[in-house]
Formats: C-alpha cells, structure tokens, sequence
C-alpha cells in the first residue's frame, strides 16, 4: 500500500494541502484498505476494452459537524455507509442524506460535499474504480 498517496490523497480530500498538521489529522480520519491492480492471482485487473484498473479502498470517518471540502470524482466511486448519517450537498443540485445501510455510486461530474449535522460519527466504505489514481478526488480550489 502506497501510503504517502493515501495521505496526498485524503489531504486533498479534507483540503488540507497546504498545512502538514491539518494532513496528519485528516489521515487519522481515513484507514486505508486496498490499493490494487491485481487479483489475488496476480492477474491484472483490467476493463471490459483491456485498459488498466486501479482499485483502492478506505473507510471515510466524517466528525459531528463537519464537513469536507468541495470536490468531484474522476473515476467512479462507490460508497456504503457504515454508521452515521452524511448529508451530500450537490449545489444546484440539491442536497440528499444517506443514512447506514446506504449503498450508492457517488456523482462524477459534479462539485460536492459532505456534512456530518447529526451527533455520532459517519464512517463510510469508499471504493474508488480508475486507472489513473490521481482522478479519485479532485479538490476544488474556490468555492
């Protein structure tokens, strides 16, 4: 597991790039899984036209009231919730609230956040699907 990119990467995700402390907090809240682009076999994953697949996964832990920087997803993304209750702005979009129990494929192409408003901790099964690991999360500089 590559974890000096599993930090970029939550650091980015928390909006935290330009502040090592504010990283280091943001990856407490994120436990690495599996980062992969081969079966226990040790066969390439690949998509159904043969171009590579890279698979990594983590457990998103989101605190009573706060919230993630705006971002999107340049692979697709899907996410269970484990406990808790995450409220996803989408902007001219609405919002929408996934509670525990919830399986979904997150939006792509459109600028998001995430809101823990309720009293517990919100952990999620995130499971990013691409190529090009650097596509996961795209952070929005402004908004």
């Amino acid at each position: 597991m590559k974890i000096r990119y599993v930090a970029l990467l939550v650091a980015s995700f928390w909006g935290g790039w330009g502040c090592a402390a504010h990283a280091q907090s943001a990856y407490q809240k994120v436990q690495p899984l599996l980062e992969s682009s081969r079966t226990v076999l040790d066969e390439p994953l690949q998509w159904a036209d043969g171009s590579s697949l890279q698979v990594l996964s983590t457990i998103v832990t989101i605190t009573p009231g706060e919230t993630t920087a705006w971002h999107k997803h340049g692979v697709p993304m899907y996410a269970y919730i484990l406990s808790g209750e995450v409220t996803v702005d989408y902007g001219e979009q609405g919002t929408r609230t996934f509670r525990a129990g919830t399986a979904m494929m997150e939006a792509m192409n459109h600028w998001h956040r995430g809101t823990n408003q309720g009293q517990e901790p919100v952990r999620i099964l995130v499971v990013y699907m691409g190529s090009d690991p650097s596509r996961n999360v795209i952070v929005k500089e402004n908004k």
